[in-house]
């Protein structure tokens, strides 16, 4: 699970030597493009009616409508996970602020189209994007944009897993945050710093930042931004394999998500929830988050958090041996990842699927779906689940006695896991291919 990184800031406009009609539309469209759907008013409309009926151009006042109404429509795309839609929604609201020349509304939109690309898993476009913005941002000198683009353009690299260019961003952004006391950014940033030395496997400093971001996470108090640092520190402690310290922290976020009303965040505590509970093996207590989760995602019409947890369903009914019951919610898994365009998750429901297949000794269909897996996911980064994938195809061959076979596909996920410092999957690839050489010398 890859957690939500972003804090947007609104953008101040007083320094200007007035604060006209159109200034005053520019804040309502910041407020719409930084703030949830659900957090803009009826007296904010009424706001942006009364600002617009004093324009003396008609023209003007039409494209202004049509700007609202286009960032209105797009954020509810982008929250209904409309990716396609959203992404040619925002495009066009770009169009008429590139028009009427607003630098901070156009670094917003350009942000936003970036995580439009970002969550259609095309990192190139979504660099594209957050670059132009970190250029506007500095141009027009907003610091509060600037450290978010900084940040975001890290997050991509972290996706792509290069994660020295990603730390470099990051570092960048959490230096700006501090100067201009932006705590919320500022959290979001040591969280994200956090996670990539995980990744890494350079645990002790990825705690001191994790501390860091919880220590910022008191001072903000119950915010959407300080429920997500609390829920990324949950993942930390639950890829640690700390199963009651990352429920703790989750149960933080999930009482946060609760008291201000973020749908969105309460579902996703309550799926990360359910999978600890799976790694602790107690699985009607995983089901019974799971389906909760899965229930506050389609009322809010989360689409990728919907095929989310689905997979996670699955990955119980899997653990539990109930094979047919784990397919098919597999399936719906797939079936919305697909549509969304989601092709790194597809990729391991994919795998998730030829994993029941390898449990019921159905090797064929097994590796079948298993090189479809392969064949989704990116070159140059998932390697860790790449690693997986191909140890669990030269398993098969080795089950099969197919042990030349077999070798040459667990010596590439050797390889593959020795690159990313997994040391726990390349003690089980070791182990499996000296079976392998053993089988092979009893053969010769």
């Amino acid at each position: 699970m890859r957690s939500k990184k972003l804090a947007l800031g609104i953008v101040n406009l007083t320094g200007k030597s007035r604060i006209n009609s159109v200034s005053k539309i520019i804040v309502c469209l910041l407020l719409l493009l930084t703030l949830p759907v659900s957090v803009v008013t009826e007296s904010q409309e009424g706001a942006i009616a009364q600002t617009q009926s004093g324009e003396e151009r008609k023209q003007e006042k039409l494209e202004l409508q049509e700007l609202l109404r286009l960032s209105r429509l797009g954020l509810e795309q982008y929250n209904k996970s409309q990716y396609r839609e959203a992404l040619e929604t925002f495009q066009k609201t770009l169009a008429i602020v590139r028009k009427i020349k607003e630098g901070s509304a156009e670094a917003a939109i350009l942000n936003k189209i970036g995580h439009t690309y970002l969550h259609l898993e095309k990192h190139s476009d979504a660099l594209e994007y957050f670059q132009q913005a970190l250029t506007v941002s500095k141009q027009i000198g907003d610091k509060v944009l600037e450290g978010s683009n900084l940040n975001d353009t890290g997050l991509v690299y972290d996706r792509l897993e290069q994660y020295t260019k990603a730390l470099d961003f990051y570092q960048q952004a959490l230096a700006i945050r501090k100067q201009i006391g932006d705590k919320a950014g500022e959290g979001t940033t040591l969280n994200n710093i956090g996670l990539v030395y995980y990744n890494l496997a350079q645990y002790p400093k990825a705690f001191e930042y994790i501390q860091q971001a919880l220590a910022i996470r008191k001072q903000i108090g119950d915010t959407a931004v300080g429920r997500t640092i609390l829920n990324n520190a949950g993942s930390f402690y639950d890829r640690l394999g700390q199963y009651r310290k990352a429920l703790e922290l989750y149960q933080q976020a999930l009482d946060i998500s609760q008291r201000i009303g973020d749908k969105a965040g309460e579902g996703a505590t309550l799926h990360d929830i359910g999978s600890v509970y799976r790694n602790l093996g107690q699985y009607p207590k995983a089901l019974e988050f799971s389906q909760k989760a899965l229930m506050i995602r389609k009322q809010i019409g989360d689409r990728a958090g919907e095929g989310s947890t689905l997979g996670n369903i699955g990955n119980i009914y899997l653990s539990l041996g109930e094979y047919s019951k784990a397919l098919e919610f597999y399936q719906q898994a797939r079936e919305i990842l697909k549509q969304l365009g989601k092709k790194v998750e597809e990729g391991s429901t994919l795998a998730n699927i030829g994993s029941v297949y390898q449990s019921l000794g159905q090797y064929p269909k097994a590796l079948e779906f298993y090189q479809q897996a392969l064949a989704l996911l990116p070159q140059i980064s998932e390697q860790k689940e790449k690693g997986t994938i191909i140890n669990n195809i030269g398993e098969i061959y080795r089950k099969l006695g197919q042990y030349p076979k077999a070798l040459e596909f667990l010596q590439q996920a050797l390889t593959i896991r020795k690159q990313i410092s997994d040391k726990l999957g390349e003690g089980f690839t070791v182990n499996s291919i000296g079976s392998v050489l053993l089988q092979l010398r009893t053969i010769l």
